[in-house]
């Protein structure tokens, strides 16, 4: 049937739009989801997926052609840099206009230059890089990016949460660092020895080493240089499979140091270390399941109700508030298009009764609290275990925004 006159084009532009308000807006996410890191690369996937879930429930976002839902589109870059961008470049093939990863500083410093370079090339196709784990302080310093937003904490400021600690702790006397041999890895060497000297000049450095990332199957003799060196503390930025066989081979190489991590509170890690954790494995991160509190709970619990399986018990909250960040700022830009989406993001507060975090428009770091946490048996303060282990955590030390934030050298280029 041939629909004519001003009515039959009215009937048409109103049904074009309508399929224009139902075509969702695609999130591509380029992580690991294969190789030695897949369980990292598939727990973040199931915090975004939550959190899309949350957004597409109130209706979607709200755009100038009308509620459009979110739709998670899953590159496997295997975690590796090569294939990162040829990910990346079958994203922007498909015209999705905003790129997620984390897992590794290496590929974001590779993915931001990827970014720079397509956005320059393709004015009209620009895309946006949020990036929720990858924490070399460069990103936000000397290689930041008008198109580069981190939500975690950086290497830095994750370090300063740790340190902190370590300055009260007077049983820290002889501390081994071992860290990933990458870009990152070597960063948190750095800034362990930097604020250590700073902090606790008492305190010896008796060990710094580096291994390949993803590549070690057995850490005991890591294990046993750091018994040699009599350390008793070790502080490491490990993450993954990495962090967790080097947990398993300080247990059953009987090290009784302390490991003051990034990373020590799921993937395995509190399973893999047992009873030899309590009290000695330490992580910081922007909250936790025992933060406390009826808001926290309920957060945590409706993660669990999603994600019931104890394998699949690995919740960031940084990931879930990028979403709706991301959500809002869309909302507010009218669009998904990269500049307007990206100055609606610059000075952002996101709210919540147990969190309250904010964009740094000079160099798109988010800025938010941190809690250093340590390791105990279920009961008690730690209402909640990890991944089923019986193991939990309960908060050492909350730092609040100010004092982990840090100056920033970034000198943007804005379009």
């Amino acid at each position: 049937m041939v629909v004519k006159g001003w009515l039959g084009a009215c009937l048409l532009a109103l049904a074009a739009g309508a399929a224009a308000a139902q075509e969702p807006i695609r999130l591509g996410m380029i992580d690991g989801l294969s190789g030695p890191f897949a369980n990292a690369g598939e727990a973040v996937a199931r915090n975004l997926r939550l959190a899309i879930d949350r957004v597409n429930a109130r209706g979607g976002v709200r755009t100038a052609e009308g509620q459009r839902p979110l739709e998670l589109v899953t590159f496997d870059s295997k975690g590796n840099v090569d294939e990162s961008l040829i990910q990346f470049r079958a994203l922007v093939d498909r015209r999705i206009p905003f790129v997620l990863q984390g897992n590794s500083s290496a590929v974001a410093a590779a993915l931001v230059g990827a970014v720079n370079r397509h956005n320059a090339r393709q004015p009209d196709a620009r895309v946006l890089y949020m990036n929720y784990s990858a924490v070399d302080p460069a990103l936000t310093n000397e290689n930041c990016s008008f198109w580069h937003f981190r939500f975690d904490a950086g290497a830095d400021m994750r370090m300063e949460a740790l340190t902190e600690v370590i300055r009260a702790d007077a049983s820290v006397r002889r501390v081994y660092l071992i860290a990933q041999d990458y870009s990152f890895g070597h960063q948190v060497s750095r800034l362990a020895r930097d604020m250590l000297a700073a902090k606790r000049p008492d305190v010896k450095i008796v060990g710094d080493e580096f291994h390949p990332i993803g590549k070690i199957k057995d850490f005991a003799p890591y294990i046993a240089k750091i018994k040699a060196s009599g350390a008793d503390a070790v502080i490491t930025g490990n993450w993954g499979n990495d962090l967790t066989l080097m947990v398993k081979a300080a247990r059953e190489g009987g090290l009784g140091a302390k490991f003051y991590t990034f990373y020590g509170n799921g993937l395995g890690a509190p399973a893999a270390m047992g009873d030899a954790g309590v009290g000695r494995v330490l992580a910081v991160a922007e909250w936790h399941p025992n933060v406390g509190g009826a808001a926290s709970d309920a957060f945590y619990q409706a993660f669990r109700s999603r994600y019931p399986e104890p394998k699949d018990d690995y919740v960031h909250l940084r990931m879930q508030m990028m979403i709706e960040m991301l959500a809002r700022a869309i909302e507010q830009a009218g669009s998904t298009d990269a500049v307007k989406v990206a100055r609606a993001l610059e000075g952002m507060r996101y709210v919540n009764d147990f969190h309250d975090a904010t964009v740094r428009a000079d160099d798109h770091q988010v800025l938010q609290p941190l809690y250093v946490s340590m390791m105990e048996r279920q009961g008690g303060e730690v209402r909640f275990d990890n991944e089923g282990s019986g193991f939990g955590f309960r908060t050492v030390k909350r730092l609040k925004s100010a004092q982990t934030t840090r100056a920033t050298t970034c000198k943007m280029e804005r379009p």
